[in-house]
């Protein structure tokens, strides 16, 4: 397998099943979704914050890759629509699908009760919160408790942000020091923040903590934090039943399973739904 530099394997046997996962022709593929569903007519508009290797990063010729740039990509085949992904900061992320700017929201989001009051989500993958030291955890950070009064760093507005703070009030209620909390636009401006010394920790995703582990610029300190489904971020429900489906057909077809393990990742095993409002 070939690295960049980021230390990220293109995983090139995918390319082969990703392909496959695409009509043969233009005549072999039956339009599903009627373009009044979507933001741009043949087009599955996605929006995705492409920081948080190894599931979604940018490589030295400016590409995207990884775990859900690949999955969009093949449900939109499925589709028989042309994948497009539009790079954005989380925060802006659930505002612009509610106001029509994207189709879906890919790039893992945790799945909760309140976001399934305002938009439709398919669940489809897991993930947890991870909390990343300096090289050679020179602090011995190994559980919560040790991080009681430190600073850490975070990306603002998604699920590692709240579960910090949930964090830091379970230690104030155990009669240890809070944390101090820096938010930043995205997870590589918080970890460099943790590299300039800024701050003594930082909070993120396993599979993004794990390899910032596995290459040795962090220490994964503690993992598995609120474990917790992630899902797709739409605001049609017809649409996103027809994701919902996409996915069940290449689970059916083994891509699924093939992509997830690919990347050392847990399967889904439920159906596919939807769940929203």
């Amino acid at each position: 397998m070939i690295f960049n530099r980021l230390g990220v394997g293109p995983l090139t046997a995918l390319a082969a099943l990703l392909a496959a996962t695409a009509p043969a022709s233009a005549q072999d593929c039956k339009v599903k979704v009627a373009d009044s569903l979507l933001v741009k007519p043949g087009t599955l508009v996605m929006s995705i914050n492409p920081t948080l290797p190894p599931v979604q990063w940018v490589d030295d010729k400016g590409q995207l890759r990884g775990l859900h740039v690949e999955l969009g990509d093949a449900i939109a085949r499925k589709l028989c629509l042309k994948p497009e992904h539009v790079r954005v900061e989380f925060s802006v992320m659930v505002p612009g699908v509610q106001s029509g700017r994207w189709d879906m929201i890919n790039t893992g989001m945790f799945f909760t009760e309140d976001r399934a009051k305002i938009m439709q989500l398919v669940r489809y993958g897991y993930d947890g919160i991870s909390i990343s030291a300096q090289a050679g955890n020179p602090l011995k950070i190994t559980k919560p408790e040790d991080l009681a009064g430190r600073s850490v760093s975070v990306e603002l507005g998604g699920a590692p942000e709240r579960r910090a703070r949930e964090l830091s009030k379970t230690l104030e209620e155990k009669g240890l020091k809070p944390l101090t909390i820096r938010t930043f636009e995205n997870f590589a401006a918080a970890y460099q923040a943790l590299r300039a010394g800024q701050v003594e920790a930082a909070v993120s995703v396993d599979a993004v903590a794990r390899l910032y582990g596995e290459k040795g610029d962090f220490a994964e300190a503690i993992t598995g934090l609120y474990p917790t489904v992630i899902a797709f971020g739409l605001s049609k429900k017809q649409l996103a039943e027809y994701v919902a489906g996409a996915l069940q057909e290449l689970k059916a077809e083994g891509t699924y399973q093939k992509m997830f393990t690919a990347y050392g990742r847990k399967l889904y095993e439920e159906p596919f739904d939807v769940k929203g409002p």
